[in-house]
């Protein structure tokens, strides 16, 4: 894989901006046919996957792991997207509630949205304090080594990279078109709003969190299929 501009991993979408619908469809058949192998792999071996995808609101990450698992058991690939925490759970140690759903043996965890939520929407909102905020990015790295990577689990970390252009249009989308009502939240008028404050807040969560062990790969996220597909040819070629 290629590298950007601050020297971290990114994903390669070729020629795919030319891409026709017809040629992903079937260019996305191939690589689902690759997911099931890839399932049948997990399941042979007893491997543990964790897949972490973050991004603005809007970047198309349900629209990734949805094609992901069209074709795949879910009793090996499991969605999990999280709710905001409980009252209960914002007592509990704050990775707690992620680890519950880390993987067993045969199984591929599906993270939309992940405990960088706390590098992410919790800075820029004002969630977490700023000694929390710090004491995260100091200790994630070593978190995911020696909880994660080292006990044998694969983690693969996708960041989907939307422009602001495209994020408005596809938020005004989800303001005038009924069957996208039901994914508006309070939170996405903020969200254009601090765009900048998001920019920051990801970039710093970039470089910090991105090591040998569990590199970020970013994901041009503009162009939904051809994201989609891209996460899925990086994700089963790293097995």
């Amino acid at each position: 894989m290629g590298k950007n501009k601050n020297g971290k991993e990114k994903a390669r979408d070729g020629d795919t901006g030319a891409m026709k619908r017809k040629d992903f469809d079937k260019e996305l058949e191939k690589l689902q046919v690759e997911l099931t192998r890839l399932q049948s792999w997990v399941k042979a071996r007893g491997k543990r996957v964790i897949v972490v995808f973050e991004g603005r609101d809007t970047a198309g990450k349900g629209g990734v792991i949805s094609r992901i698992t069209a074709r795949t058991s879910p009793r090996v690939f499991r969605h999990v997207a999280l709710p905001a925490p409980s009252d209960r759970e914002k007592t509990q140690l704050y990775m707690q509630r992620y680890i519950a759903h880390f993987p067993a043996a045969g199984e591929v965890t599906l993270f939309d949205r992940s405990w960088y939520n706390r590098a992410g929407v919790e800075r820029v909102m004002g969630f977490c304090s700023d000694e929390q905020y710090e004491r995260f990015l100091k200790l994630a790295p070593t978190v995911e080594r020696e909880l994660i990577v080292n006990n044998g689990i694969y983690l693969l970390k996708y960041f989907l990279d939307v422009s602001q252009d495209e994020q408005r249009r596809r938020f005004e989308a989800r303001i005038t078109e009924p069957m996208k009502h039901w994914k508006l939240s309070p939170m996405d008028t903020e969200s254009v709003a601090r765009w900048w404050d998001y920019s920051a807040a990801y970039q710093r969560m970039i470089e910090a969190t991105h090591t040998k062990e569990a590199p970020w790969h970013i994901v041009p996220a503009d162009d939904n299929p051809i994201s989609s597909a891209t996460c899925s040819t990086a994700f089963r070629t790293r097995k």
